[in-house]
């Protein structure tokens, strides 16, 4: 078992990944390393639907709660922390199970990434204090004169990659654009051409949708807008930070700012889950190799486990 490769689970939001791992890990020795930007973060567990105490003592979990929603944490940071755990689970004599929906992660591990500088504490202090003073539309024509062909891509509000955009461009000199030419030494940590990348994917888009509605509903009643409310509370978050721009936490927050009604928080929330599903969806098939297992056909988690594993070539469970 020591020498069986890392298998990655990749799926839209809602459709069972984590339920395939834990029962998959019941079959074989594993630990979980977790793909999900937004798993990363303390506090934020009912919106991510964090997995529980109980499934975290059951097996181990990785890369979950290693953030405050204050910091930052790159794909390049994933890299590293990914390589890191898969050769201390090995060395453990079990599997790695790299599952979740970030898909700009598992495209990092698979593909390798950009040769960009690690972000600039200072630097972006500074930016942030310009866009404080004159506005982020203002700063977006600042970059459409330093790098255009990042500028077009971009929304005159869209603060967290204008920021980064001007960042590199004033720490290497450069244009974003053209250090995305440039890509760093590739990860084969989960090869696609070996086939270890599974992907849960619904025949019926109409039975995902479904379970995003009803897992939007259990958010609400566990009380999702009241850890929302505790996050803001704080004094040290705003709407435009990585944690507090994940799926269903924006549109809590703007509900709680008085920026839309309580009335709508549901459809809205809904969605934009919906949407994050269908961009999931899209990116899984761009990449080569993925092998994809039919989740709405009523089958148990156990039973998909159990034909991941044979199609991984373990059959010694």
């Amino acid at each position: 078992m020591p020498d069986t490769p890392a298998i990655c689970i990749a799926g839209p939001t809602a459709s069972g990944k984590s339920a395939v791992a834990l029962a998959l890990a019941g079959l074989v020795p594993a630990e979980i390393v977790s793909v999900d930007s937004a798993l990363v973060y303390r506090g934020m567990d009912i919106g991510t639907a964090k997995p529980t105490p109980a499934e975290r003592a059951a097996v181990p979990h990785h890369l979950i709660d290693i953030r405050d929603p204050r910091e930052a944490y790159s794909a390049a940071e994933f890299v590293r922390d990914a390589q890191r755990l898969i050769g201390e689970i090995h060395a453990r004599g079990r599997v790695p199970l790299l599952v979740g929906g970030t898909m700009l992660y598992f495209k990092a591990l698979f593909e390798g990434l950009d040769a960009l500088p690690p972000a600039d504490p200072a630097v972006r202090r500074q930016i942030e204090e310009r866009a404080a003073r004159d506005g982020w539309p203002a700063l977006h024509a600042e970059l459409a004169r330093v790098d255009p062909v990042t500028a077009v891509r971009l929304a005159p509000a869209d603060s967290q990659r204008i920021q980064r955009a001007l960042e590199v461009w004033q720490l290497t000199g450069q244009p974003l654009s053209a250090l995305h030419t440039t890509k760093s030494i590739a990860i084969s940590a989960c090869p696609s051409s070996s086939g270890a990348l599974f992907s849960l994917e619904p025949v019926d888009r109409a039975w995902l949708h479904e379970r995003i509605a009803r897992r939007f509903d259990d958010m609400l009643s566990a009380g999702f807008i009241d850890e929302v409310a505790a996050l803001r509370a704080r004094g040290d978050l705003h709407p435009d930070l990585p944690s507090m721009r994940c799926v269903g936490y924006r549109q809590v927050w703007e509900t709680l700012d008085g920026r839309a009604p309580l009335a709508t928080l549901r459809d809205r929330g809904i969605a934009a889950t919906r949407q994050l599903a269908k961009r999931q969806l899209t990116w899984l098939r761009g990449m080569p190799g993925r092998q994809v297992l039919p989740v709405d056909d009523e089958k148990r988690p156990d039973e998909l486990a159990r034909e991941l594993l044979k199609l991984a070539g373990i059959d010694n469970f």
